[in-house]
């Protein structure tokens, strides 16, 4: 009992810790469900690597299943930042089109919904776990950390979409040079500019979306919440 309380103390010692945990774990046990059904009931064993969880709204689901053993503030702050930055921006933008939500399975369909309608949560409460535990740090340092994060993500996105490109259709991050631009205003601006530069202006505006929504978080807490949030998540 004693280990199991020590356990808990250091890897789960506030609300937000088991919350992100749990959410996590959800997130992961439905992907599982969601790759199951659409290679082997919808797919006919073959899988279809379109729908390898590497997108911009599946990143959240690592980083909250690995959030309580990253202790470090200096890391957390950037995991926060992220979360309620470019996870609630994904969560968002998703909505201006929700063609890509839908399946031909209904179940699916209804579970990208809720998947989308989950990171929005995630975002918002985020946020205020961010300012509640690091109001008074540098909240450019933390939202460039998670700007590093995204970048990564962008680059392990393109390596995932040209090495896998050679077994069927992929379009990780939807930035994969070898397929237009699908996204909203984007395409039709790929038809104009040419699809690289479509891809790296869609990157350069998901990284601006981002800030204009830090300087949301900021504009909130500072002039709203800083007086009555308290320090301990």
């Amino acid at each position: 009992m004693k280990a199991l309380r020590t356990f808990r103390e250091k890897y789960f010692p506030s609300f937000s810790d088991r919350l992100f945990f749990l959410c996590g774990l959800l997130m992961l046990c439905s992907e599982i469900w969601k790759q199951y059904m659409l290679t082997f009931p919808l797919g006919g064993g073959a899988y279809n690597w379109w729908y390898f969880p590497f997108q911009l709204c599946s990143i959240p689901m690592y980083i909250l299943a690995a959030y309580p053993w990253l202790r470090r503030p200096g890391i957390r702050r950037t995991l926060l930042a992220f979360l309620m930055c470019y996870t609630l921006l994904g969560g968002i933008a998703v909505f201006a089109d929700t063609s890509g939500l839908h399946y031909a399975y209904a179940p699916l369909t209804v579970h990208s919904y809720l998947w989308h309608c989950l990171l929005i949560l995630l975002g918002i409460l985020s946020g205020f776990v961010y300012f509640r535990s690091f109001e008074n740090e540098n909240t450019l340092c933390a939202f460039a950390g998670s700007t590093g994060l995204y970048l990564i993500c962008c680059a392990a996105a393109e390596v995932f979409n040209l090495t896998f490109d050679r077994f069927g259709e992929i379009n990780m991050f939807y930035i994969n040079p070898d397929y237009r631009m699908q996204q909203i205003v984007f395409r039709d601006l790929s038809l104009v500019i040419g699809n690289l530069p479509a891809i790296l202006l869609y990157i350069a505006v998901t990284v601006l979306g981002a800030f204009l929504l830090l300087l949301a978080w900021r504009l909130l807490f500072g002039l709203l919440l800083r007086r009555i949030l308290r320090r301990d998540p």
